[in-house]
């Protein structure tokens, strides 16, 4: 499990490009037969990628900076199939993922098994701390609520799906979602926005290889950039714009911890406001 401190924004015009990458970017998640996971101490999410073989389950254990007996025991867990599909087993009941299923796992569930269906299945995994316990639940990703919004003239036409929220799966504070572009579509959450009482994590993917996203970080009147592959993941403070434009389509998931669970809990910037 690596470390990541949380920085101040003074910090961030210090950084170059090496700099930013090392604090904010997650690259390196997925391995095959691995579970990775990184701890940041922004509102003390874990963020993690299990990669399986067919026929050899891996297990997700507690780690040192934990200092608990089980993964869950104090946390909450989210996973998503970005790649492949699957079944994960929670204290011996089996849920089956297809592409882009998400399950949510409740604080004390004790064994957690992940088990690829086919060749090069990927999970991604975002946990935050929970103070009380809500029941394991799946949502499968063709039947939850679909936002439709963005315009072709702006270059963001996406699609927005919430899977663990308020008004759906229930959890301590643990907020996850998917969004999809549209071909030819390739902007992000822009405007901007930022959210004082939450850290956002993004992971991005179905991007292909010999394309890229530019990810746009920092304070609004002060931003950097920071340029992610497929299947890699940026941590935003809660200080920190998050938005991003690609040389080409792609999805990303978002998921967030902190003070609440308000979707529409966020301050606005406008595009003009931007340096």
């Amino acid at each position: 499990m690596q470390i990541r401190h949380s920085t101040h924004p003074a910090q961030l015009p210090g950084f170059d490009t090496d700099g930013l990458r090392q604090h904010y970017l997650v690259d390196d998640l997925f391995a095959p037969g691995e579970i990775r996971t990184v701890y940041t101490h922004e509102d003390r999410i874990v963020l993690g990628g299990a990669s399986p073989s067919p026929g050899t389950p891996l297990k997700l254990e507690s780690a040192p900076p934990l200092r608990s007996a089980f993964f869950c025991e104090r946390r909450e867990l989210a996973v998503l199939a970005i790649r492949g599909t699957g079944m994960i087993t929670v204290d011996g009941t089996e849920h089956e993922l297809g592409a882009r299923d998400c399950l949510y796992i409740g604080q004390g569930a004790v064994d957690v098994e992940f088990h690829a269906s086919e060749e090069d299945t990927r999970f991604y995994l975002f946990s935050t701390p929970a103070h009380a316990s809500f029941p394991t639940a799946v949502a499968r990703y063709d039947e939850v609520d679909v936002l439709n919004t963005g315009d072709q003239s702006t270059a963001n036409v996406r699609e927005i799906r919430k899977f663990v929220h308020a008004d759906g799966i229930r959890s301590s504070q643990l907020v996850l979602g998917v969004t999809s572009l549209a071909p030819g579509s390739v902007w992000n959450t822009m405007p901007p926005h930022t959210h004082d009482r939450r850290t956002e994590c993004y992971l991005y993917f179905d991007l292909p290889e010999d394309h890229r996203v530019v990810h746009l970080c920092g304070e609004p009147q002060n931003t950097r950039n920071i340029v992610v592959r497929n299947e890699e993941a940026v941590i935003s403070p809660s200080w920190s714009v998050h938005s991003g434009a690609g040389t080409h389509a792609y999805t990303f998931v978002w998921a967030m911890g902190g003070e609440n669970q308000a979707y529409d809990d966020m301050d606005q910037v406008a595009v003009a406001e931007l340096r």
